[in-house]
């Protein structure tokens, strides 16, 4: 739609090419399926403490993003709760030239039989999914041993289409939002 709009206003102003990424470019399409230049950024051409940066601002921007989640019976939030902690974000990589960055977030229900650890998990992928603008593959998981049923949770959150036909649902939809929704301080 908007290469179309695009091609249809440089064909009105006479203009054969049109501006994408800050380049002039003769095919829009192709243009917008470009990464931007931060993830296309060859990594071989950073400094080790430019990739650590990087690195800690994405970890940062990732635990900022899920701390602030309401657990869905306490009137806490999962930072409070200890639910989330900062050592739980990890960035296995940083996106280069052709792959996406991979951050991996665990996460330690309050209990081993806790009944909400799957809601918990959606509501960090869904805050994470539309907070996060740059091409990152998250991996939620819960800590090793401290659920009853965490092979089958991480199975469920990390699975994109069961993690949309739980946002069809209007109940857990409701619940979800009711978790991420940023308070007015």
């Amino acid at each position: 739609m908007l290469a179309l709009l695009l091609n249809k206003t440089k064909t009105f102003v006479g203009m054969n090419e049109v501006m994408v990424h800050g380049e002039l470019v003769d095919n829009v399409n192709r243009a917008l399926q470009r990464p931007s230049r931060f993830l296309n950024q060859e990594m071989d051409d950073l400094d080790e403490e430019t990739i650590s940066k990087r690195k800690q601002d994405l970890k940062d921007q990732v635990y900022d993003c899920i701390r602030t989640i309401k657990d869905p019976e306490k009137p806490a939030t999962l930072e409070d709760l200890e639910v989330v902690y900062e050592d739980g974000v990890q960035v296995k990589s940083l996106g280069g030239a052709n792959s996406a960055s991979v951050i991996h977030v665990e996460f330690n229900p309050t209990v081993p039989h806790c009944s909400l650890a799957t809601l918990i998990g959606l509501c960090m992928r869904i805050k994470l999914q539309r907070t996060l603008l740059q091409a990152i593959k998250v991996d939620i998981t819960i800590k090793k041993g401290a659920h009853d049923t965490e092979d089958e949770i991480n199975k469920q959150v990390n699975d994109k289409e069961r993690v949309a036909a739980a946002m069809e649902n209007p109940n857990l939809r409701e619940m979800v939002e009711n978790c991420i929704k940023e308070c007015d301080d």
